[in-house]
């Protein structure tokens, strides 16, 4: 089992001299940000830090181990080397390799302060624990109790079955207000409308209307509600590991399993939402904050081969760095210039958009508003420019067969950026909604993928499908659009099945 030695060290005088610098300096920008915790590690520890999601404890599984292998490998043949680690968490707690040189250790600082910056005040990691190293732990501790008194094996096979589903999640449902749980609500005004009353006459009602059918009635009523309540989801939702916490037929340690995955896929889900943003803003403050401050002449080539080699960006290649870095430069120039909003787009002049300069100087308050409310997909959607995409060239690329070179196919500005927002879209993954909970009156699991413009990958729909069985306990059925045909993709324990939707089967609980 992988094991992460942790011990707070004192920075180095001259380190502790520069971090206090650095941050005096980061603050002056107006960068806000929770303390900041430094630690000192060898390649070693860091791997296994880095290993574990930045977290030093977490719960014991063999995905570790094999993340901490191919790290290993990956410095040892000279492929990659970690040069920072920050955690979201108050106080925020950031990783310094030992081995690099003070230029290296100097940016990671800065970066470092400019990506907790953006932990603090982005509002997509709002509603983020901030208190996750103490979660982390105490996760790790709830999970090896269960295997103490389960088993290893057992446990980890609930483990497997929950990393598998970790993705259907809906990072959008922590800002919507939730209504009371169905359990809760007061159905009796509902119930009244629903009854069978006749008209009559005050004195005349209870003969009329016997006060025992009604109440006989009021009873039938309000068991068909609550059946109907149990076994089908209100409304379609992308937050299947909730609605397997609520209805799967799981044990509490299962439950708790569970429940678990999920609150660290919440955790994770503003990071992967914001990565081109978050690497960007941080890049963008470290290259400004060295450049200005704290490069010595001395330091100059190395601290310029590091930087480029963070921005490289091949043709064909999407690098999160590089692109955001570039589209905070570019916000602040055309905010600082005003070259945005309608005077500015009706300019027809030859040259005449490249010429206009209104002085404006508000480049620095925008990307600092930017910063606050966007994520990647309507950061690129709003931001990226067309003059943006010729400069980086953003093109879409298709290697030549017979020569192996890369060639250009398109140019076309709208088709790249829906390429890109494809990708980004939900972090890559697809839109999957529970849509039946009790799919032919069967106890069947119902699900739906919404096609957003990129296919799912059947092979890895499939085994994730088998996974929901596992938990659901009954058939599970997912429904996904393949090239033109409507199919639907079927589990039930022992085999698995497809077949193209037709008129005659029957239809779940909700479409999508």
């Amino acid at each position: 089992m992988l094991s992460v030695s942790r011990t707070t060290t004192d920075l180095p005088p001259d380190l502790a001299a520069y971090n206090k610098q650095i941050r005096a300096t980061a603050r002056s920008y107006g960068l806000d940000f929770y303390d900041v915790i430094f630690e000192m590690l060898d390649y070693d520890q860091i791997n296994a830090i880095a290993s574990y999601g930045g977290f030093p404890v977490r719960y014991p599984h063999w995905r570790w181990g094999m993340e901490y292998e191919r790290m290993s490998k990956q410095h040892n043949y000279g492929l990659g080397r970690i040069y920072e680690m920050v955690i979201n968490n108050d106080p925020c707690y950031a990783y310094l390799q030992r081995s690099n040189a003070v230029t290296d250790q100097k940016l990671v600082m800065a970066h470092v302060y400019a990506h907790c910056d953006f932990f603090k005040n982005n509002l997509w990691f709002s509603k983020t624990d901030r208190k996750m190293m103490d979660g982390m732990a105490n996760h790790a501790t709830r999970v090896r109790k269960h295997m103490e008194r389960f088993g290893v094996e057992k446990v980890e096979r609930m483990l497997d079955m929950c990393l598998s589903v970790e993705h259907l999640i809906d990072p959008h449902s922590m800002f919507l207000k939730r209504s009371a749980p169905a359990e809760e609500l007061d159905h009796e005004p509902v119930l009244e409308d629903q009854l069978t009353r006749f008209q009559s006459k005050g004195y005349m009602d209870r003969f009329i209307n016997p006060r025992k059918l009604m109440e006989e009635e009021r009873t039938r009523l309000r068991k068909e509600a609550d059946k109907k309540r149990r076994i089908i989801p209100v409304h379609p939702t992308r937050d299947v590991l909730q609605f397997m916490l609520e209805h799967a037929p799981l044990e509490g340690w299962q439950q708790d399993i569970l429940s678990i995955v999920r609150d660290e896929a919440y955790y994770f889900a503003p990071q992967g939402m914001t990565k081109v943003m978050n690497e960007g803003w941080a890049t963008f403050w470290h290259s400004m904050i060295m450049t200005r401050h704290y490069l010595d002449a001395s330091e100059v080539i190395d601290y310029a081969d590091h930087h480029s080699g963070t921005v490289h960006m091949p043709p064909g290649n999407f690098n999160p760095y590089k692109i955001g870095v570039e589209m905070f430069r570019d916000i602040e120039d055309r905010w600082n210039k005003g070259r945005f909003g309608k005077e500015y787009d009706e300019l027809d002049a030859i040259g005449g958009k490249d010429r206009f300069d209104a002085n404006l100087n508000q480049g620095r308050a925008k990307i600092f508003e930017v910063r606050r409310i966007y994520n990647d997909v309507n950061f690129i959607e709003e931001f990226l420019t067309d003059e943006l995409i010729d400069r980086l060239k953003l093109y879409q690329y298709r290697r030549d067969p017979q020569t192996g070179e890369l060639r250009i196919v398109s140019r076309d500005y709208r088709r790249i950026r829906e390429t890109l927002l494809y990708q980004l879209t939900n972090m890559g993954k697809p839109f999957i909604y529970v849509v039946d909970g009790n799919y032919r009156n069967a106890g069947e699991l119902y699900l739906a993928h919404r096609h957003n413009g990129l296919d799912m990958e059947i092979k890895w729909g499939v085994e994730t499908l088998k996974n929901l069985q596992r938990l659901w306990g009954r058939p599970v059925h997912l429904q996904a659009r393949i090239d033109d045909d409507l199919m639907l993709f079927s589990f039930d324990g022992k085999q698995s099945q497809q077949q193209k939707i037709h008129d005659d089967m029957p239809k779940p609980a909700h479409q999508i």
